[in-house]
C-alpha cells in the first residue's frame, strides 16, 4: 500500500476510477462505457494541449499562449475552409500544425535568444494572438454552413466504437511517450529542467532545447485548433478561453512539476481525465458553475502541495561523506 501511494499515476488512476464509482452512484448510468467513451473524446484536445505544456514545462519553461495559439490558428483553418473548400483536408491539418509550430517558435526565440522569463513571454504572445485572431477575422465567427462536410465530419466519424478525435489523441499519447522515453530531445527536456547547469556541462544546449519544446507545443496546440473548429463547428476569437490554464492544471493534478525535470507522460493524461471526469459530473449532479471553479481550484491546489512535498529531499553533505570514508579506510589499514 505504501508504494502504490508513492506511485503518483496509480494514485491518481484510483482516484478517478472511486469518482466515476461515486458520480455513478449519484447519476446512474454515468459508468456505462458509451459515457466514457464520451468523457475521453470531450477531453481529448485537453490531453493534446497537456502533453505539449507538458514537454514545456518539464525543461523549466512554461506555456501560457497555447489557448491563444489554438484561438488563431483554428480562425485561421476555418477561414481557408470557409473561403477554399476544394482544399484537401491533409493540407489544411499540416497548415494548422504548421502555423502553430510557427507561433510556439516565436515563444521559444524570445526565450532562447534573448533570455527573457517564459512566463512573461507567454502572457505577452497571449494577448498577441488572440489580437492576431480578430483582426485576422474581423471579429466575426466562422460558422457551420461556412465549413465543408469533410472538413467537420472527419474528427466525428467512429473508427471501432470511438470517433477519430479519441483516436488522434491516442496516438499523440503514444507519440509524446517515444519522444520523451525513447529520443536524445527527451532526454535533454529531462536534464535542461531537473538540473540546467549540469546539463550545460554534459554538452546539453539547454536554450535550443526549450526552443524545440515551444514548437512542439505550438504544433500540438496547432493540431488542436483544427480539432477543436471541426468538433464544435465553429471559430471565433474567444475559443479555448482558459484552456492555458487547464493544461497548466492538468499537468500539476498529474505529478509533473513546474520546477522542471520531473513527470510522465501518464501522469499528464491522467491529469487531463481528471479534471475531463469532474468537468463532465459536476453539473449532472447539480453543482453549480461557481462551485465547480471552487472546486477545481481546490483539487489544483492540493495537488501542488501534494507536489511539493513528494520533491522534498534531504540534501547530501558530499564532504562529510568523504571526511567518513577516509577515516573507514585509514581504520582499516
Amino acid at each position: 500500500m505504501k508504494t502504490l501511494l508513492k506511485n503518483r499515476e496509480w494514485l491518481l488512476a484510483g482516484i478517478i476510477i472511486l469518482l466515476i464509482i461515486g458520480f455513478s452512484l449519484r447519476s446512474p448510468g454515468f459508468e456505462r462505457p458509451a459515457n466514457l467513451v464520451n468523457i475521453f473524446n470531450d477531453t481529448s484536445i485537453l490531453i493534446i494541449l497537456a502533453l505539449g505544456q507538458m514537454t514545456v514545462i518539464l525543461t523549466k519553461s512554461i506555456d501560457l499562449s497555447v489557448a491563444a495559439n489554438l484561438a488563431f490558428t483554428g480562425m485561421a483553418v476555418a477561414m481557408t475552409n470557409a473561403a477554399f473548400p476544394g482544399v484537401p483536408l491533409p493540407l489544411l491539418v499540416a497548415m494548422a500544425v504548421g502555423i502553430g509550430a510557427l507561433l510556439g517558435s516565436i515563444n521559444g526565440i524570445l526565450v532562447w535568444w534573448l533570455g527573457l522569463p517564459s512566463i512573461v513571454v507567454t502572457l505577452g504572445t497571449l494577448t498577441i494572438y488572440r489580437g492576431m485572431a480578430f483582426v485576422l477575422s474581423g471579429g466575426a465567427w466562422v460558422n457551420a454552413h461556412q465549413m465543408s462536410p469533410t472538413f467537420l465530419n472527419v474528427p466525428r466519424t467512429s473508427i471501432l466504437g470511438m470517433p477519430v478525435l479519441s483516436w488522434v489523441a491516442i496516438l499523440v499519447i503514444a507519440a509524446a511517450w517515444i519522444i520523451l522515453k525513447r529520443t536524445a530531445f527527451g532526454r535533454s527536456a529531462y536534464a535542461s529542467g531537473g538540473n540546467p547547469s549540469a546539463a550545460i556541462y554534459a554538452g546539453i544546449d539547454v536554450g535550443h532545447t526549450r526552443f524545440l519544446a515551444f514548437v512542439l507545443s505550438g504544433a500540438l496546440a496547432g493540431l488542436a485548433s483544427y480539432l477543436w473548429v471541426s468538433r464544435y463547428a465553429v471559430a471565433y476569437v474567444d475559443i479555448a478561453q482558459g484552456f492555458e490554464l487547464d493544461s497548466v492544471a492538468a499537468n500539476v493534478i498529474g505529478g509533473i512539476s513546474i520546477a522542471g525535470g520531473i513527470g510522465s507522460v501518464l501522469g499528464a493524461v491522467l491529469g487531463a481525465l481528471f479534471l475531463g471526469v469532474i468537468k463532465n459530473a459536476l453539473p449532472v449532479i447539480g453543482i453549480s458553475p461557481f462551485a465547480q471553479m471552487a472546486i477545481s481550484g481546490i483539487v489544483i491546489v492540493l495537488a501542488v502541495v501534494f507536489n511539493a512535498r513528494a520533491e522534498a529531499r534531504k540534501g547530501r553533505i558530499i564532504l562529510r561523506d568523504r571526511a567518513a570514508t577516509e577515516q573507514s579506510k585509514e581504520a582499516a589499514a
